[in-house]
């Protein structure tokens, strides 16, 4: 089949995703790569964001909210390896916006500046897993 690609999400506690797809949309360091099949190969980092699957045969798209890791290409296979991987329905915006509000207090108490890195950096991805689940939300 010319007009899909075969698409796999892991995390390195399971297997998120794992099937055809028509398009594939991912948050690179530098801003989002659409995917389709064919692609040219490709490495590259990806950012905390989401990644949403067209499922071949015209499904439901698929949203998967991830905290970076690394994006290979191949002309058939798309694979994710994600630092964490969650799909769409398994987010939970209260635990999300806890968390962010314990990253800004901690923020505000850090004392050197690895330490703020690190709380940034935390900040970062639970802002990127809230624009996830306003994302599903709209749906």
């Amino acid at each position: 089949m010319a007009n899909t690609i075969h698409v796999d999400v892991v995390s390195a506690e399971e297997s998120i995703f794992s099937g055809e797809a028509e398009f594939v949309v991912l948050p690179g360091e530098v801003g989002e790569l659409g995917i389709y099949p064919q692609h040219t190969p490709l490495i590259t980092r990806i950012k905390p964001g989401t990644v949403r699957i067209t499922p071949a045969g015209g499904g439901e798209e698929q949203l998967i909210f991830v905290a970076g890791g690394v994006l290979e290409v191949q002309p058939q296979v798309i694979t994710v390896l994600a630092d964490t991987a969650i799909r769409g329905h398994d987010l939970d915006e209260a635990k999300a916006n806890e968390a962010l509000k314990r990253a800004e207090e901690a923020r505000a108490k850090a004392q050197d500046r690895q330490e703020v890195a690190a709380v940034e950096g935390e900040i970062a991805m639970l802002a990127a897993q809230l624009a996830a689940i306003r994302r599903l939300r709209k749906k």
